[in-house]
Order: C-alpha cells, then sequence, then structure tokens
C-alpha cells in the first residue's frame, strides 16, 4: 500500500513539475537503473538526470537526495557528475519490492523521479513431482510437485505430458500458487506409459523438472479390500484361510493380479504383527496364513496395490481363531504361606502366569491344583480359572502339581515346591520412581548371603484387596532393579515388595508405597484439643482416609496465632498425628490450622479458634495440697526405712570391721563342741560367725620342705598374713602393715568330712588383722600361741614362733587360760575327740 501511493505521488510530482505548454509535457528528470528485477541481495545501481529547463532549479547550492522507500541513500562526493546529474550505487538490495526515488533539496524537498524495484530469487527445479490415478468413477489423475523455496516473485507453472502409444502432448496451467494438477481421463491411458514433467518460470528465469516415465495404472490406488471370511483349516493346526474381495468400484479388475499383505493381532494384544507380503494373488484366490499359535483367536486386515502403486487403506477387521491343542510349556509360580490357629495346617495361595514358553493352545483355559504328578481326580485342591487359588494343605506337604486344562488336554504339571517362610532378609532400601504415565522402576539394595537365588517382585493397588489383582515377577540375582509395566492410575497407591528367594524358600520382604502421580490430599482433618493444661495446649487428628491422600504424606504443619498477632508454625510426625504448643497467653484468644503435604502439593484445613483458660485459686490450693502431701508420704517412707533397719543403714555409712575380742567363740560351751567328726556340709541350728577360717585339706603328710613352703610362700596365703610368724609381738616382724594383729588358720591333713588322724599333727598359719582392738588390748593374748598337746606332738611343737623367740621354763608348766584365747578354744581337741 505504501508502494502504491508513492507511485501516485511521484507520477504527481513529475505531472507539476512539468512545462506550462501542454502540448509538450515532459518530466523535470529522468532516472535510469540496471534492472527493475534483480535478485535478492544483488548491487542495484541508478542514475537521476535532471533537464536543463527544469523549473525547480534556483540556484546552484540546490542538491539532489536519494531515498529508498523512506530511508535515505547516503552518496559520496564524487557521485554527482553535475548539478544536474547524480548516481547511486546500493551494495546489497534485500528487499522483495521497494522504490527508489531522486529529490531536489531547495526550500522544499521535491521528489523529480523515481522507479520500482523488485527482487527475488530464481525458481528451485521442481522436485517429488508424483502422479496417482483415481479409479473410483470418473476416473482421474493427478500430479503435483514441490516448488521448493519461496522466489518473492511472480512465477508460473506448467504440466507437460507425453503418451508414449499415441504420441500425443498435452500442457497444462494450474493457478498460480497451486502445485497439483488433476489430468482428465481423456488425456491418458491405463495401460500406457507416458512421459511427466513441471516448468517453472519468473522475470529472473526459467528451470524444468526431470520428467518421470509412469503407467497410469500402476499409479492406481485401490479402494480399501474387504475379508469375507477367516475360516479353520482342516488338519492343519496353527493355520487360518482368508477369502476376500476388492472393492465394488474395481470388479472389473478381478481378472488382474495384486499385491497383498496381511497383518494379525491376538485377541489379548493390542499391537498389530509386521504385516506378512503375499505376491501376485488373484481377488478370487483365497489366502493361507500359517505358523500361528494353537486355539488362539486373531484379528486380521488386509491391503492391496497393483505392482509398484500406492497401498490401499487397510481393511476393516475381521476376526477367527485356530484348531486347539493341549497346552504346552511350563507356568511361572509364586507362593504365599502362613500358618493356621488350626495345627500343622498351612494356608496357601498360589499365584501363577504363563511364562514365556508357555502356549495356552486354547480359549477356554482353566488351572488345576492337585497333589499327585499323575492327573487325575485324586488328590486335587484347587480348580479355576482365575490366575490364583487359596486353599490349605497340612503340614507335612512339601510340592503340588499345577496343571493347565483346555478342550483338547491338559499341560505337563509344574512342580510347586513348599517352603516354609524364613525368618532373614536380604534386601535393604527398596524405593520406587516414576518414569513415565505407564511404569514404575524398583531399585534396590542386597546384602551378600550364599544362598539367596533370586528375588520376587509383587506388587497390587491397594485400595484392592482381590487376590486377582496380585502381579509378581521373578528377578535374577544379579539384578537389583526392576521396571514394571501396566495400566496405572495416577494419585492411587500401589504397594510394591521385594522379596528375596533362598534355595530352601523365601525370606523376608520389604515393601514400599508407590504413587505413578501425585498431588494434595482431597480432604484434611480436622483438628481436636486433646488436653489443656495452663500454657500448654495438646492438638490431633484422625488419619487421612488413604483414597484420599493422593500422594505420600511427608509433613503435618500446624499454623497457629493470636489474635492480631503473628503467625508461627509447628511441624508434626506424620506417624503420630499430634503436636504440643508450648508457652501460650492465657488471656489470648488462638487461631490454628492444619496444613497436609505430599509431593505433589499441600492442602489447609479448616480454622478452629481456642482459648489458654488460667489456673484459678481453687486449682492453685488443690495443687499446693498434694504436693505438699505427697513430698510429707516421701519423707515418711525414708524415716521409716531407716528406723526400722539401724544395721543396714550402719553397714551402708560405716564399714563392717569384725571384732574377735568380742567373738561368740568364747561363749561356746564344751558340749557344743562334743562331735565325733568335723562334717563341712552340716547344718547348724545356731551357727557362730567367725572373723575369718579357713580350712585346707592336705591329701598326704607334709614332709618338712613342704612345710617350709607352706611357712615361707606370701602368696599362697592370700588374705593370711605375709609370714606364719609374722606378729609386731615376736621380734624380728616386718609386715607391710604395722597395725596387724596375729590369727591362726588351722590345715588339716584330712578331708574335712573324715575323722581327724591321731597321728597326723595340725599345722596352723598366722593370719594379719586390721583390728585395732586387739593391739591395744595386750594382755588377752600371750606373745606366743600354744598349741594343745596330743599323741605324737612333741614339746616343741606347742608353740606358733621359733623356739629362741618364745623362752619357756622348763620346770614350769604354763596356766592355760582358754577365756584368753578364743579361737585355740574354739579348736581344741582334746583326746576323747581324737578317739
Amino acid at each position: 500500500m505504501t508502494s502504491t501511493w508513492a507511485s501516485v505521488i511521484v507520477l504527481l510530482l513529475t505531472f507539476v513539475n512539468c512545462t506550462r505548454n501542454e502540448e509538450e509535457i515532459q518530466p523535470c528528470a529522468k532516472m535510469q537503473t540496471s534492472s527493475s528485477v534483480v535478485p535478492l541481495g544483488s548491487p542495484v545501481t541508478a542514475t537521476c538526470v535532471i533537464r536543463e529547463d527544469c523549473p525547480l532549479i534556483t540556484g546552484r547550492d540546490d542538491r539532489i537526495e536519494w531515498r529508498l522507500g523512506d530511508s535515505v541513500i547516503s552518496t559520496s562526493p564524487g557521485a554527482n557528475e553535475s548539478s544536474r546529474v547524480s548516481r547511486a550505487v546500493i551494495s546489497s538490495f534485500n528487499h522483495t519490492r521497494a522504490i527508489l526515488t531522486c529529490s531536489i533539496q531547495a526550500s522544499v524537498n521535491q521528489v523529480v523521479a523515481g522507479v520500482e524495484i523488485r527482487a527475488g530469487y530464481l525458481p528451485e527445479i521442481p522436485q517429488n513431482l508424483s502422479c496417482q490415478t483415481n479409479l473410483t468413477s470418473p476416473l482421474t489423475m493427478t500430479c503435483s510437485w514441490d516448488p521448493g523455496q519461496e522466489t518473492h516473485l511472480f512465477t508460473k507453472y506448467t504440466l507437460h505430458t507425453k503418451i508414449w502409444d499415441s504420441n500425443e502432448n498435452h500442457t497444462y496451467k494450474p493457478p498460480p500458487g497451486v502445485h497439483h494438477y488433476t489430468i482428465p481421463r481423456s488425456d491418458f491411458v491405463l495401460f500406457s506409459n507416458m512421459n511427466v514433467f513441471i516448468k517453472a518460470g519468473n522475470d529472473l528465469g526459467e528451470v524444468t523438472s526431470v520428467p518421470i516415465t509412469l503407467e497410469p495404472i500402476s499409479s492406481a490406488k485401490f479402494d480399501p479390500p474387504k475379508i469375507l471370511a477367516i475360516e479353520v483349516v482342516q488338519r492343519r493346526y496353527g493355520c487360518l484361510r482368508l477369502r476376500w474381495s476388492i472393492s465394488q468400484h474395481q470388479h472389473w479388475f478381478k481378472m488382474n493380479h495384486l499385491n497383498l499383505e496381511v497383518q494379525l493381532k491376538t485377541a489379548d494384544s493390542s499391537r498389530w504383527n509386521e504385516p506378512i507380503f503375499v505376491s501376485r494373488v488373484p481377488p478370487s484366490k483365497p489366502v493361507h496364513q500359517c505358523h500361528l499359535l494353537h486355539g488362539t483367536q486373531y484379528f486380521a486386515q488386509i491391503r492391496v496395490r497393483y505392482k509398484q502403486s500406492p497401498w490401499s487403506e487397510w481393511s476393516s477387521s475381521q476376526s477367527g481363531a485356530t484348531l486347539e491343542t493341549a497346552p504346552t510349556g511350563r507356568l511361572d509360580t509364586w507362593m504365599k504361606i502362613s500358618g493356621d490357629n488350626v495345627p500343622k495346617q498351612l494356608n496357601i495361595v498360589l499365584f501363577w502366569k504363563p511364562s514365556k514358553q508357555f502356549r495356552a493352545n486354547g480359549q477356554n483355559v482353566s488351572y488345576v491344583i492337585s497333589l499327585q504328578k499323575l492327573s487325575g481326580e485324586r488328590g486335587k485342591v484347587c480348580s479355576t480359572r482365575e490366575n490364583y487359588c487359596a486353599f490349605q494343605l497340612p503340614g507335612r506337604a512339601k510340592k503340588v502339581y499345577l496343571r493347565a486344562v483346555n478342550a483338547a488336554g491338559k499341560s505337563s504339571p509344574t512342580e510347586v515346591r513348599i517352603y516354609q517362610p524364613k525368618a532373614r532378609t536380604a534386601v535393604i532400601d527398596v524405593a520406587a520412581v516414576p518414569q513415565d504415565d505407564n511404569s514404575i522402576l524398583v531399585q534396590w539394595r542386597t546384602v551378600a548371603i550364599p544362598s539367596l537365588t533370586g528375588y520376587v517382585v509383587e506388587w497390587r493397588p491397594l485400595l484392592r484387596t482381590d487376590f486377582s489383582h496380585i502381579q509378581f515377577q521373578i528377578v535374577d540375582r544379579n539384578q537389583s532393579s526392576f521396571l514394571i509395566t501396566g495400566s496405572f492410575e495416577p494419585y492411587k497407591p500401589y504397594g510394591i515388595s521385594v522379596y528375596p528367594r533362598f534355595k530352601d524358600g523365601m525370606g523376608l520382604p520389604q515393601t514400599v508405597n508407590a504413587y505413578l502421580r501425585q498431588k494434595a490430599p482431597s480432604m484434611v482433618p480436622k483438628i481436636y484439643i486433646k488436653k489443656t493444661w495452663n500454657y500448654y495446649i495438646e492438638l490431633t487428628w484422625d488419619e487421612i482416609p488413604l483414597a484420599d491422600r493422593n500422594g505420600i504424606i511427608q509433613n503435618y504443619k500446624i499454623f497457629y496465632w493470636e489474635e492480631n498477632g503473628q503467625v508461627s508454625a509447628v511441624n508434626a510426625d506424620p506417624e503420630k498425628r499430634k503436636v504440643v504448643l508450648k508457652d501460650l497467653n492465657t488471656t489470648c484468644l488462638y487461631g490454628a490450622f492444619l496444613m497436609v503435604s505430599t509431593f505433589g502439593g499441600s492442602q489447609n484445613g479448616s480454622t478452629i479458634h481456642f482459648r489458654m483458660e488460667p489456673l484459678d485459686d481453687i486449682s492453685t490450693v488443690i495443687i499446693a495440697t498434694f504436693s505438699g502431701l505427697g513430698l510429707a508420704l516421701v519423707i515418711i517412707c525414708i524415716v521409716q526405712a531407716c528406723l526400722s533397719k539401724p544395721k543396714r543403714l550402719k553397714r551402708h555409712f560405716c564399714p563392717v570391721v569384725p571384732d574377735p575380742a568380742n567373738s561368740s567363740i568364747k561363749r561356746w560351751s564344751s558340749e557344743s563342741m562334743q562331735y565325733p567328726y568335723p562334717v563341712c556340709d552340716r547344718e547348724e541350728p545356731n551357727p557362730v560367725y567367725l572373723s575369718h577360717l579357713s580350712f585346707l585339706d592336705l591329701p598326704t603328710k607334709l614332709d618338712k620342705e613342704e612345710d617350709n613352703l607352706w611357712l615361707n610362700s606370701k602368696e599362697d596365703t592370700s588374705d593370711l598374713g605375709e609370714s606364719i610368724c609374722g606378729s609386731p609381738f615376736i621380734p624380728g616382724y616386718s609386715g607391710s602393715n604395722s597395725n596387724s594383729v596375729p590369727y591362726a588358720t588351722v590345715i588339716f591333713s584330712g578331708p574335712c568330712n573324715s575323722p581327724p588322724s591321731p597321728k597326723e599333727p595340725h599345722v596352723y598359719l598366722r593370719s594379719e588383722s586390721t583390728q585395732p582392738l586387739l593391739e591395744t588390748e595386750e594382755s588377752f593374748s600371750p606373745k606366743c600361741y600354744h598349741n594343745m598337746a596330743a599323741d605324737g606332738m612333741t614339746r616343741e611343737q606347742w608353740f606358733f614362733g621359733p623356739s629362741h623367740d618364745c623362752i619357756t621354763e622348763e620346770e614350769e608348766d604354763p596356766v592355760i587360760i582358754w577365756d584368753d584365747f578364743p579361737f585355740l578354744q574354739a579348736l581344741a581337741m582334746n583326746n576323747n575327740q581324737n578317739d
């Protein structure tokens, strides 16, 4: 539109600038260009010459200016050859169409000449020339081609044909911008070859396409054929016979041979198999398809063409079934076992599915589970058409047999061993990640166990409890992931379990819940106030139903605020579903609501309001009273316990030190020690507690060397002392404890429960004690202890210490006061005891 108005303006200015002589009207200037149509992007040269008598020239200062459309073209000073001649050069003309003008710059800018320049491309050689014959009424042939890139110039296309037999030539001119043309039936012969080519031309030049040679009938696209029937071939298992015909409009062509393609699919499949090519088939001849599955229903479609003509559209599908045979192959099984309240009974649910080698070979297939390998009614425990069966067996059962049955027979039995579940696992860290709209990737890690043989991956919709929705897959032990494919519903939960398989049974599973897609929950539970106490309040809520979660619950969050105050938030454990709000103000009204979040979004619940009630005077008195009573009760119990058992309290705070001087031994009567034999395990009605008394049994009589060992060893006496003569009252004493007081240990030469031998003397070992009482009261213990005189003992054996330390007078017998020697009094053995 702009270029048109510019042309009009140039024309008007030219007429205005002409001389007043109407008989000799001439323009004020002339413009010459290298070409008005140029290739896009090429240079353009133009010259503007102003006449000598042009009235627009008023002085020598007038200058010529160039414009391309609305843009000013800058020219060099040398471009103006004179004041009336100017030359302009455009190095690259990038407009498809533009007006170039020259004007005189005076008091008013006056356009004196102008020209329109168009630019574009030379036509490309037409590509992909093809023709297709239409056999429906009326018969025509349509040819089409690809013109290539846009030329930006008016381009004319012509279609040329030449029939070989008649040597006729025809030229057809399609409308501008149309790149196909339909040839009428009178201008071609169906069974005669012809040449076809395209010419394209514009102002920049003309091109011609590569000619093609074709037979119109070979370029015909037939109407879709029709399958009349799909029949079973008798005594030929896995074969079907297809009877077909071409369209009624092409019925005149039935005597010719056609190429055929057949595609098949089973009734339970959604994808067609690869087409099967059949060459040169007359429409009246049936087509046989063999090597199909036995006893399987198929759907079939066909399409036709003549030689290399385009294929027709696919026909409508028809179905047929092959002959049945007995099922073959084995079934993949998965058994789940649980105990029963009845002793020695097993609850078993057996699942199965066809393996890659299994062929049902029939349409109505049922499954039989029995305890016997041979087929028969005996031992049958289950018969069903489903892919699972639940039954009970005795605890001693070791295996069952699964068979597939159809009208033609039974399959070979699949042996299924019965293993008790094992209380161990080898699977950890199970995760389920959606991959697309039809698959979920399950991944896990494994603990290395030598007896591990594989895994079973089980999945089911959690909103459906029927066993028929459980699916499984047996996975090799080297795998750590499995891609589950199928029709999964978004926003619905699925339970996925991974079971380890061992040589002797199934282990414990690891289970996760998975969603194909997640979104915010459909509902948010209502908040309940469970308890309030002073400045605290506990809020709780119910669990969201599984059908309304729409994803895995990641977080519960409570938002609460004071009236006209700041909002606070507290996260809650998804498992506990409760939260405690602390440090609340008892004078304010609070509001709160619950937000539930999944990976797909969050949803807010309704708002509740509550107020914290402060403690009144009655509550304060009750709390103080009960606190005081409780504290008083605790104090009373402690005091009573201390008074009732003072000795235990004394032993707890004061160490127990034995007091041999106040021992009860010296209160023993002579009759209490009148027993024929010392029996160790005899129960005494009134036991007497000694400070320390050790009995050592010597199997044989100690000789002098052994006696020296006993007398000189410090380690073998344990806590009895360092030396049998180590006493602060004996010269040369060097004990480690200067405050020790000697005691004695009696060593018998025979077992404690045997009568003493009168010929074997007793040995005494002196021990130490840290009792300071004996050290201060020296009058109770003389410096030298005496042995009691016995048969076979000399006088020198009466003493514990060496003879030179304890000096005795031979002419005087010492007077023994037994009350001063409580230990010796308890251990005194007279002649009657020896007897």
